[in-house]
């Protein structure tokens, strides 16, 4: 069945993709599935349910909550009343909910637990539009969800929402995904059903789907990346399941053994330092074979490996990689890999440990897919980003390299904000994306910067600094770090360590670890980082090398405000944050 709107998905269950556990979640420490019918029976209730309490066609509602079904009960009810969603990162700062709350003014708010009503309570003076809150869990002063269903079920109004639904075009309005965004107020991203719908059959194949698959699903779903992804997955009627944090996730794998998930690089950052560092424990014999592994690992060629390699292949997939793969449930097929560019070293590794990395590139304003790497023949390139979507072009700006995109899966612009639509969407309908890069073999798309992240020294050098803070981020005591050195003599770099792993290096080595704050400092840590910042400089080009870097004490945060939901760094937080670290660096003559 073609679907043309992203609610025909239900319709889609009774044509074959009928599953007893589509949705999936933990109540109490136990999973807890619902089925296709049970998800479009709530999905239906939902928009009986809104509708009774007024609501009408392209009214708002907001979204704050973890991934759970509950979630998805009210995406897809809403859309069968026509009325629009705008989710919420559960995160979001205090000004920026009140923000999006009044801007899209949204009436109903539907959130999980008594942390975002107390945020909610705060604010709510201030906040005219919001008529009703409804709660996931249970938080005491809110009328919980099953309330709010009950009201549906009480009020059934089958033959009105048939007829919204009849008039619903697949250009309409579906939701406003407001960007978190690096600076500024957020936007407020307009996607139409087109839009979504446009994406998923565009993606519907890069990997050889089934809907006896299960997927897990950690990643927040108001980010337009998880949410199109779930979406697919629902349209192939693949099983999702919902994990209860980040730090269950290898747990959950366990569990459900999940044939797909998709990640941001920093996550499959973390899987590769616990490989690592389970390795480093092992001895004698046990470790060679280890570090033989990882060698050949880093051998790997895409295009395809000799038939001696083959054979070490084998051995190592039997005595080693197996193992890798038993981590994460056993039967995973691949993993997708998005947000922020993904050290090809990883995608090397996993992928001959048989763990196939698809990394891909989008943004919120594309809904998101651009290209990725994918199934098929010759369809992957470490190091890129993959092949565009068949229904989308895409060329690089002769001027400055930037990619351009057009296609039935852009945005319908920035809600309430034409100003700002024109300033990335030119005469001629192509999408300015902000991202610097080519054209790896006239097929695959390579990011080699985020234009407005790309600065200059005073000497009139150009420092790409992703692609260097990713070599910096190899070295397992680095966690985070940020290239700076806009008009300086020279480029140079905050970092913060991984104090995890310099605590376990720490009682390894018999030091002892007082607090982050005073280890951070130590002579140890210091001497690790310059060893490791020697080797990257030998990488480097001379006017790229790091002449000097400070070491940070605290980890950054979103809730502190440095980083995204997606884990990407908000630059201009961090410098200001830092800015007698940055001083200090640049003080002194190199």
């Amino acid at each position: 069945m073609e679907i043309t709107r992203i609610f025909d998905i239900l319709e889609r269950y009774n044509n074959g993709y009928a599953n007893s556990t589509i949705l999936n979640a933990k109540e109490n420490k136990v999973w807890k599935s619902y089925s296709t019918t049970n998800f479009s029976e709530a999905a239906h209730q939902v928009a009986y349910a809104l509708l009774h309490l007024g609501l009408t066609r392209n009214d708002k509602v907001a979204i704050i909550s973890n991934n759970r079904p509950e979630w998805n009960f009210v995406d897809f009810g809403a859309q069968l009343a026509g009325i629009v969603t705008a989710p919420i990162y559960p995160t979001i700062s205090l000004n920026d909910l009140q923000f999006i709350l009044n801007h899209s003014e949204a009436c109903v708010v539907f959130i999980s637990d008594k942390s975002i009503y107390a945020k909610l309570q705060s604010i709510e003076a201030n906040l005219p539009y919001l008529k009703y809150v409804f709660a996931f869990g249970d938080v005491e002063g809110v009328k919980p969800f099953s309330e709010f269903l009950a009201l549906g079920i009480a009020n059934p109004q089958a033959d009105v929402v048939n007829a919204l639904k009849k008039n619903i075009q697949p250009n309409d309005l579906l939701s406003i995904l407001y960007t978190s965004g690096t600076t500024g107020i957020p936007k407020g991203v307009m996607l139409s059903h087109q839009n979504l719908v446009s994406n998923i059959t565009a993606c519907e194949h890069f990997a050889p789907f089934s809907k006896h698959w299960r997927a897990l699903s950690f990643l927040p779903l108001n980010h337009v990346y998880e949410r199109m992804v779930c979406t697919l997955y629902l349209y192939h009627g693949i099983s999702v399941y919902y994990a209860e944090s980040f730090e269950t996730i290898g747990d959950n794998c366990r569990e459900i053994k999940p044939q797909i998930f998709v990640a941001v690089p920093r996550i499959i950052e973390r899987v590769y330092e616990r490989i690592s560092s389970a390795g480093e424990k092992l001895t004698g014999f046990k470790r060679k074979l280890f570090d033989w592994s990882v060698a050949l690992a880093h051998q790997y060629n895409e295009k395809g490996n000799g038939p001696v390699y083959a054979i070490q292949h084998k051995i190592a997939d039997a005595l080693v990689y197996k193992k890798w793969r038993a981590a994460v449930g056993g039967q995973m097929e691949c993993i997708a890999s998005g947000g922020a560019a993904l050290n090809s070293k990883l995608e090397r590794i996993f992928t001959c440990a048989g763990l196939k990395m698809l990394q891909g590139y989008g943004l919120t304003e594309t809904s998101p897919v651009i290209s990725v790497n994918r199934y098929g023949d010759d369809n992957i390139r470490f190091g890129t980003v993959g092949p565009i979507c068949s229904n989308l072009e895409v060329k690089i700006a002769e001027e400055d390299g930037e990619i351009l995109m057009r296609g039935p899966s852009l945005m319908l612009g920035y809600y309430k904000n034409p100003e700002a639509t024109a300033e990335v969407i030119d005469s001629e309908g192509w999408f300015h994306t902000g991202d610097v890069g080519t054209f790896v073999e006239n097929k695959f798309l390579k990011i080699t910067d985020r234009k407005k992240e790309i600065f200059k020294t005073s000497a009139g050098k150009y420092i790409a600094p992703v692609a260097i803070e990713n070599k910096l981020k190899e070295n397992k005591f680095i966690e985070q770090c940020m290239v700076v050195g806009e008009g300086q003599k020279f480029a140079s770099a905050l970092i913060v360590p991984s104090f995890a792993n310099f605590k376990e290096y720490c009682k390894q080595s018999n030091i002892p670890y007082t607090t982050n704050e005073e280890m951070s400092g130590h002579g140890e840590i210091k001497k690790i980082i310059t060893d490791h910042l020697r080797e990257v400089n030998k990488t480097l080009a001379a006017y790229e090398q790091l002449k000097r870097v400070e070491v940070v004490n605290k980890e950054w945060s979103i809730e502190g405000g440095q980083i995204t939901p997606k884990l990407t760094l908000k630059r201009k937080v961090i410098t200001e944050q830092h800015i007698s670290l940055i001083n200090k660096i640049f003080s002194v003559e190199a």
